[in-house]
């Protein structure tokens, strides 16, 4: 006997499904805008009282919106459309909720895009609460049409007991709908399909379906000086030219940058010796690194790569560039950046009130101009955003390295050349990979690689690295089997 109520339930389920998904779609497409899931965990997980509410009105929006369509659409099945009931202003409330609700559940950067757009003035940062209240305001009006809806179908019912409504209609499943049912299930599916294209190129989940890797490079931290060979010659050759084991040896100097870093209480040094304690100490050629000037070309190591982070991070964070007054970070949500509210090594406890503040490496405007070039068009592997937006420590770090060579002389060949072995040393499984597709796949040394292909987008951004990369040496089974030693992980 066929199960009416089971159908009926099913068909109505699959269109409030597929209306949540649409939503979602639309929600994520607006952070895709000009941010990331990855960029969004980082730079308000620190937050937890803004990113947890934050989570659950978002979920909460996108499921109250498809019982809101399946609601709605029970109503249109069983009553039809009137004058009279176009007057009871469901439809209104719940185009109204979706509306505020697609503005208001991206991101902060491009919520407040978004609402700027539509005629508010200041975005989200008109809100005391940076945005929440919208998103609590949105999960209400979602939730408003639902009672709406229910309420005016109890009342038509009853006013149809007492004639002076249009007879109600069938709204439960019939033969008639399987080609609807059908039609659901397939618009599900290819909404599901849909989703998880955009979401596997997010870097944060491309990055965590890149883990599975037999080598186990996963956290792109070395672990020490050495890294043992593998006993695959292939793998092996790679490695040796990424990461030689005599480091590679930059045309780029510290000079007294760090020494003014620490002057103008960018860098406590008390705060900045203390991280190290633990850890034993500076290496020898960074022992006095904070009180005299670096004249030596810096010798980037395995074992040093790390620290060269924390010196060069706070000076692409805080040296002066006119154009870094155009840069995504220097907007509303600046001091709630990774390379801004994560810097905690200085005098201020945030970051931000030195982003762009000093003149601690002068470039002319025509070294300005080639460093900018170059930031806007390099990326790094743990997001989707270039050099030029320093969201991360290491797009902080890099932006800096880019500024010191482009005072010392260094040609824009020369440039690009040390932000590529300088990514290699930060993010080690990501650029061995790399070198292993262009040798493997294109047949190029890695030595004889284009730094400007490597460092585009198509292989540095997380998304572009894994569709590009990632995909093609796991298709090839490039990476050893077992490794021995250490390893490029934690």
């Amino acid at each position: 006997m066929k199960d009416t109520k089971f159908d009926t339930a099913l068909f109505y389920a699959l269109i409030g499904v597929a209306a949540s998904l649409g939503f979602f779609l639309a929600l994520y497409w607006a952070l895709r805008l000009d941010s990331s899931i990855g960029s969004f965990i980082r730079d308000f997980g620190g937050m937890p009282l803004y990113f947890w509410p934050y989570v659950v009105l978002t979920l909460g929006a996108i499921v109250l919106f498809g019982i809101s369509v399946s609601l709605f659409v029970y109503r249109w099945r069983k009553f039809g459309f009137t004058l009279r009931s176009l007057g009871r202003g469901g439809s209104a409330s719940s185009g109204i909720g979706s509306l505020v609700g697609i503005a208001a559940s991206a991101c902060p950067v491009c919520g407040a895009t978004i609402l700027s757009a539509i005629g508010i003035v200041g975005g989200l940062a008109v809100f005391p609460l940076g945005g929440l209240e919208l998103k609590a305001l949105s999960l209400g009006l979602l939730a408003l049409p639902i009672w709406l809806i229910r309420k005016d179908v109890k009342k038509l019912e009853s006013d149809c007991e007492k004639g002076i409504c249009p007879a109600p209609r069938d709204a439960s499943f019939k033969d008639s709908d399987a080609a609807r049912l059908w039609g659901l299930l397939v618009v599900v599916a290819l909404l599901l399909n849909l989703a998880w294209g955009m979401l596997k190129t997010d870097p944060v989940i491309a990055r965590a379906l890149s883990q599975n890797t037999t080598l186990n490079l996963n956290d792109n931290q070395l672990n020490g000086a050495d890294i043992a060979t593998t006993g695959n010659l292939l793998f092996d050759e790679v490695l040796a030219k990424v990461l030689p084991e005599q480091g590679f040896q930059s045309k780029v100097q510290l000079g007294n940058s760090v020494v003014k870093l620490v002057e103008n209480g960018v860098i406590d040094q008390a705060k900045f010796e203390a991280v190290y304690q633990g850890r034993g100490g500076f290496p020898s050629e960074l022992k006095d690194v904070l009180t005299k000037p670096s004249p030596a070309p810096i010798l980037l190591t395995r074992a040093n790569a790390q620290y060269y982070v924390n010196l060069l991070w706070p000076l692409g964070l805080s040296n002066y560039m006119e154009s870094n007054k155009s840069s995504p970070v220097n907007g509303k949500s600046l001091f709630n950046f990774a390379s801004t509210g994560g810097w905690g090594l200085g005098k201020e406890e945030n970051g931000g009130a030195y982003f762009n503040k000093f003149n601690i490496v002068e470039l002319t405007p025509e070294q300005e101009a080639l460093v900018t070039k170059i930031a806007q068009n390099t990326y790094r592997p743990c997001c989707d955003n270039s050099t030029f937006f320093q969201d991360c420590n290491h797009g902080s770090a890099l932006l800096g390295l880019l500024q010191l060579g482009a005072t010392q002389g260094l040609t824009e060949d020369e440039l690009y050349r040390e932000a590529l072995a300088f990514n290699s040393f930060w993010f080690p499984d990501n650029y061995i990979q790399t070198a292993l597709y262009f040798k493997a796949v294109k047949n190029i040394d890695w030595e004889q690689v284009d730094a400007r292909v490597v460092m585009d987008k198509d292989f540095s951004t997380g998304s572009g690295w894994y569709e590009n990369v990632n995909k093609e040496i796991k298709l090839l089974d490039l990476m050893p089997k077992e490794r021995s030693g250490a390893s490029c992980g934690v």
